[in-house]
């Protein structure tokens, strides 16, 4: 895929009003590997409450060194944000495109998570 079919994938993705949706589109991508790695994310996302947002998390089990099956949570998005959120998140966990360069290609400013004290 190149730089401009990138660029239009991430703004018509971008156009999505959630993560569902967005995730839908991806799969249905003409790039294979857009569309495998989507398909292989199908089933793997929760959403739980916590201080009263709802945040959607990315949760996988795998094996452990003790051979213990651990599950491995991590924050993708709350409901209700943009979902540049989740297309940034999706480029970097799948293909390691930083996710300052994804939101660059849909035009929109990336702001570094802030730090827990």
């Amino acid at each position: 895929m190149d730089q401009k079919e990138f660029e239009l994938l991430v703004k018509a993705l971008c156009e999505k009003p959630s993560l569902p949706e967005a995730l839908e589109l991806l799969k249905a991508s003409e790039d294979e590997d857009v569309a495998e790695a989507a398909q292989s994310l199908t089933g793997q996302f929760a959403l739980a409450e916590v201080d009263g947002e709802k945040r959607i998390y990315h949760v996988t089990v795998q094996e452990n060194e003790q051979g213990e099956e651990q599950e491995f949570i991590e924050h993708v998005m709350n409901e209700g944000d943009d979902v540049i959120r989740f297309v940034a998140w999706f480029f970097d966990a799948m293909f390691e495109v930083k996710r300052k360069d994804t939101y660059q290609a849909a035009g929109k400013t990336y702001q570094q998570p802030k730090r827990a004290k």
